[in-house]
């Protein structure tokens, strides 16, 4: 942008610099020659005097070789009847001409032009004086002149574009402060702010995106204790519930109850923490995939085990690590889980895959009629809200990454959370299968 507006200011500069410059050297070089025929002129208007005076031809000899023009070899006196007196560098027939039209005319000669300046003598005879002006009088101080103009309209022209560079630089600084500044809260640091500075429109656009910026922080942390408060409103029936597993007689269903009610009470902690902890602490959370999935899986394998559900994981010997807040990837497995037990029969089998590359969580079910309205919200087709996958693509973006559903090998829907540039793993092995 900087350099545009240094374009601009030298094309503009150049241009109104140009409209001068050539009137200018037209006008010098026009002055140039009008001295010179001036001069010749003054030159002549002597003669006049000196031939009004006495016309004898010996005597205009030493008047003619008096003047400047004369010992030059550039003046002549044209009598008639007799040769010129003085050096001539017409012809006869421009000299006629001259007495014809009883009035000064110039002739191209050689090398130069010739004033010739008609006169009447005191007797009634007609003579016409002769100034020679050679070129190079009237070319004189012409090239001086030109570059000296030429100087001047350069040094206007890298004036006014430094000038404009110094203008421009505050303008393209301002605007690159709030370009940055913009990235920065579109990649989630709300804490960017602008300095304002430079114009007063970019001054007023850097007042309204630090406004804008204070109140989207503002709304997300009232979201965030809203969450928060919502999830302690839930503790009230969990505690209801609590005290009903309590009552339970002991058995494997009462030890279900009551590992479930501590499962989400711990979630419920979990949800409020995690929501309360600021914009700056949330971006700096990590989560360990692979521990979050075998935490998830204690629970739903309990269930797989009730609906005789065969189930393996495979992968899982080293940790992986994803760039998001330890509630949202547990949220992210759940759904997938979840929509196993959701939308396939009780006994279909499933297998989760684990590794640097993602989580895909593979079922012999039917499989996914329709991808696209499986993730859209309120749009599915098999009995649900249509949330779960929309969550576990909301969370894989987060992370840099996308949601695949396709086929999978055991003939039902393959719905994986694929994580961004995944790197060399180990070799696969299957770390635990039941039936």
């Amino acid at each position: 942008m900087r350099w545009e507006l240094n374009r601009l200011a030298l094309a503009i500069t150049a241009m109104v610099a140009l409209a001068f410059l050539v009137p200018l050297i037209y006008a010098t070089g026009k002055i140039a020659h009008d001295r010179a025929i001036g001069d010749a002129r003054q030159q002549a208007a002597a003669m006049v005097a000196a031939l009004a005076v006495n016309s004898d031809p010996q005597l205009l000899t030493s008047a003619v070789a008096s003047t400047v023009a004369g010992s030059a070899g550039r003046l002549a006196v044209h009598l008639p009847g007799i040769a010129p007196v003085g050096t001539t560098h017409v012809t006869g027939a421009e000299v006629e001409q001259a007495n014809l039209y009883r009035r000064p005319v110039t002739a191209e000669t050689a090398g130069g032009i010739a004033y010739l300046q008609p006169s009447v003598l005191s007797d009634g005879r007609s003579v016409v004086i002769e100034v020679y002006v050679p070129d190079a009088d009237m070319r004189e101080g012409v090239w001086p002149a030109w570059l000296a103009l030429g100087a001047l309209a350069l040094v206007l022209v890298a004036g006014s574009v430094l000038f404009a560079d110094r203008l421009g630089s505050r303008l393209v600084r301002a605007t690159a402060n709030l370009a940055r500044s913009s990235r920065r809260l579109g990649a989630g640091d709300l804490a960017a702010r602008v300095e304002p500075s430079g114009p007063p429109e970019l001054r007023d656009a850097a007042t309204a995106f630090n406004v804008m910026a204070a109140d989207l922080r503002r709304l997300l942390d009232a979201e965030r204790e809203l969450a928060a408060d919502l999830s302690h409103r839930l503790r009230t029936p969990l505690t209801a519930l609590r005290l009903d597993a309590e009552t339970m007689p002991p058995g494997p269903i009462a030890e279900r109850m009551r590992q479930a009610c501590d499962m989400l009470d711990e979630e419920l902690e979990a949800i409020i923490a995690g929501a309360r902890l600021g914009v700056e602490a949330r971006n700096n959370e990590q989560a360990d995939l692979v521990e979050v999935l075998a935490d998830r899986l204690a629970f739903w394998s309990a269930l797989a085990e009730d609906q005789f559900r065969p189930w393996e994981v495979v992968g899982g010997e080293v940790p992986v690590l994803v760039p998001l807040p330890r509630s949202e990837v547990i949220l992210a497995v759940d759904s997938l889980l979840g929509n196993v037990f959701a939308h396939t029969p009780e006994g279909v089998a499933f297998r989760v895959t684990v590794s640097s590359a993602g989580l895909l969580v593979d079922d012999a079910g039917p499989g996914v009629a329709d991808p696209e309205a499986a993730v859209r919200r309120g749009v599915s087709g098999a009995g649900s809200t249509g949330l779960g996958l929309d969550i576990v693509r909301r969370v894989a973006e987060a992370a840099g990454g996308r949601l695949e559903i396709s086929r999978g090998p055991l003939g039902g829907a393959r719905i994986g959370l694929l994580l961004p540039v995944p790197e060399k793993s180990p070799p696969a092995r299957r770390r635990h299968a039941a039936s």
